[in-house]
């Protein structure tokens, strides 16, 4: 199965809300970042293969 990296930037409650700089959300990113590596569950690879940055960073605005 083929890992969609939109999913990790557009539609998970955990990303989305950390990246927006929900405390709360941050914490548990972070947890799972460090459970995980840096790179997090497969769509956070997937979203760091495609965007180039880790799931608890912004994309770019060039590579958007």
């Amino acid at each position: 199965m083929a890992w969609k990296p939109i999913f990790c930037e557009k539609l998970c409650p955990e990303c989305k809300k950390a990246r927006a700089g929900d405390p709360k959300a941050m914490e548990k990113q972070k947890a799972h970042l460090a459970k995980f590596g840096p790179e997090g569950c497969p769509f956070g690879k997937a979203r760091t293969r495609y965007y180039g940055v880790t799931p608890d960073q912004p994309v770019p605005p060039d590579r958007r």
